[in-house]
């Protein structure tokens, strides 16, 4: 429990840092500093940051427990929104499915990562979420997109370009570096090494401080007729998500004690910023997705505490 509870700590020490810095500089000051440090972190410290942790996990209880753990919870917790959303509350196929992708991605690598590291002392049930969502979930709910924005005669980008640009971005080719050198069982010299590692682990600190940055900046709830979309997609997102990881990962994989913990603490992270990027893309119902964000964003920490609570890794 002290290592949940730190691991919480540092989580919202760094994120408070980042929202009181927000509040106290000047507009156009953080404005620059997220301009600075957000191609930093995707392009440079991310990447690395996958490399370095990839190419020390073992790959086989990763495939063989974790991503597909990952999966099933996301399916059935994708699946659970879309039936409400079109048999009981009647949306459309566009909204549904952006719905869907709100209430079952989740953001494993700002907020994941470091609960994993500090929280279960491992990064496999992160970067297990990760490779999930970037080579299966993305370009499954990318393609359901397309096909929503033709029917709705919107504009669109290619689909097929859009798609290759989820699955081979720097996160996806860091992963697969890592993975080539765990798979082979080599590591590079430690001076080069070393700074690598060094540079790989200030993603964590930055992407934290990067999100307080943007959370003041958050106006949510502006369109009340979505208002049970919203609390459906919340629910689905904080509370059956992590039940469904629970049942998977217990009755199905035979987890138990951290590693169960690590799986449902996973399905209970709030819903990742890229699915606000995607659904603006195919110019779909975004306000949508902006205030399952921010609700999950909020909620989801005493959340994930209460499941430390219950579970007692």
């Amino acid at each position: 429990m002290e290592g949940v509870l730190l691991g919480f700590s540092i989580v919202l020490v760094i994120i408070g840092i980042g929202l009181l810095s927000a509040v106290l500089l000047p507009r156009d000051t953080t404005a620059k500093i997220q301009q600075g440090l957000t191609p930093a972190i995707y392009y440079v410290t991310n990447p690395l940051l996958m490399v370095v942790l990839v190419a020390e996990i073992d790959l086989q209880a990763l495939v063989g427990v974790y991503a597909p753990a990952a999966l099933v919870t996301a399916v059935v917790a994708g699946g659970c929104y879309a039936l409400v959303s079109w048999l009981v509350l009647k949306r459309q196929a566009g909204q549904t499915a952006v719905g869907a992708m709100a209430a079952s991605y989740v953001n494993a690598g700002n907020i994941g990562l470091p609960i994993a590291l500090y929280a279960v002392g491992s990064s496999v049930p992160a970067v297990s979420v990760l490779v999930t969502q970037l080579l299966v979930l993305a370009p499954f709910y990318l393609t359901v997109f397309g096909w929503c924005s033709r029917q709705r005669g919107s504009a669109q980008p290619r689909l097929a370009r859009t798609v290759l640009t989820s699955v081979a971005n720097p996160v996806t080719i860091g992963t697969a570096v890592g993975a080539v050198l765990a798979l082979v069982d080599w590591a590079p010299p430690e001076a080069i090494w070393t700074p690598l590692d060094m540079l790989g682990h200030a993603s964590i600190p930055m992407l934290l401080f990067v999100f307080g940055l943007s959370l003041a900046a958050q106006r949510p709830f502006r369109d009340r007729t979505q208002a049970p979309d919203i609390v459906w997609g919340s629910a689905v997102k904080l509370l059956v998500m992590p039940a469904v990881a629970w049942a998977v990962g217990h009755h199905l994989f035979g987890l138990d004690g951290v590693e169960l913990f690590g799986v449902v603490a996973m399905a209970a992270l709030p819903t990742a910023q890229n699915v606000y990027l995607f659904s603006s893309q195919f110019k779909l119902p975004n306000l949508l997705v902006r205030d399952i964000v921010f609700a999950s964003a909020v909620l989801s920490l005493p959340v994930i505490l209460g499941v430390a609570l219950l579970l007692g890794p």
